[in-house]
């Protein structure tokens, strides 16, 4: 396993994500068919204010944004390698049996485990696990496909 850790400002370098939507703050290891990230949510995100007041918690979608983040981060490695990086991003395709089991709220840290499950012609298939505290948040599978940048 090769430990890759790089920042905040290092992930801008991977993806075209930004604040207020950008939700990898660090990434932990990188491998050929693995990706460790983490994100903190702070509580000053945007979505905070109407998801739940009083109580509130990331929404589902947001969880599910951050791995598929984290899984854009892994596939710039590979256009890099076949000579594509500035002219290719993935773009999600679908997402298959996503299970919630916990819930995140402002100030926890989440551990998003994505890899890759198979590669066929210009379509990526992956595994998403979200941790938090070390029980798992949320599984799910999501396909990506390459498409030009505009």
């Amino acid at each position: 396993m090769e430990a890759a850790k790089y920042d905040r400002k290092a992930v801008e370098g991977f993806i075209p994500h930004r604040f207020p939507f950008l939700f990898i703050d660090e990434v932990l290891e990188w491998t050929e068919t693995r990706i460790v990230c983490t994100y903190h949510f702070k509580g000053d995100e945007f979505f905070f204010q109407g998801h739940y007041p009083g109580s509130p918690i990331v929404p589902g979608v947001i969880l599910c944004e951050s791995a598929m983040q984290a899984g854009a981060v892994f596939l710039s490695k590979a256009f890099q390698d076949t000579g594509e990086g500035g002219s290719k991003m993935p773009v999600v395709g679908r997402m298959n049996e996503v299970k919630f089991k916990n819930i995140v709220r402002p100030g926890n840290t989440i551990r998003l485990e994505v890899s890759l499950k198979e590669k066929m012609g210009s379509a990526w298939f992956m595994n998403a696990k979200i941790l938090n505290e070390g029980k798992t948040v949320l599984t799910f599978e999501f396909a990506c496909t390459e498409t030009a940048r505009p």
